[in-house]
């Protein structure tokens, strides 16, 4: 794969990380209900960019893909998990 296709990857997957982060922003503008402080879009900013540079990681590295399938699955999982438990406090 050319570095221009695999740099043009990473940055629509960190494009949909922001776009992902206008959701909650729009929502504030919108409703009284949503209630996100700085320190929350920091955090989630945080856990989007690194989930998108794991993913970039992954792709680029593990040859195989069923590896690459699994290796995506799990971490695709934990990101999960760890956004429910920072959104409900499930644990």
């Amino acid at each position: 794969m050319t570095t221009i296709r695999k740099n043009r990857r990473l940055v629509l997957i960190l494009s949909g990380a922001l776009l992902i982060l206008l959701i909650p922003f729009i929502a504030i503008q919108i409703s009284n209900e949503v209630n996100w402080s700085v320190f929350d879009f920091m955090t989630a900013g945080l856990i989007l960019l690194s989930l998108g540079i794991m993913i970039e990681i992954i792709l680029r590295k593990v040859p195989k893909k069923v590896h690459r399938f699994a290796l995506l699955a799990v971490l695709l999982f934990f990101f999960i998990l760890i956004w429910a438990e920072l959104a409900v406090e499930i644990f």
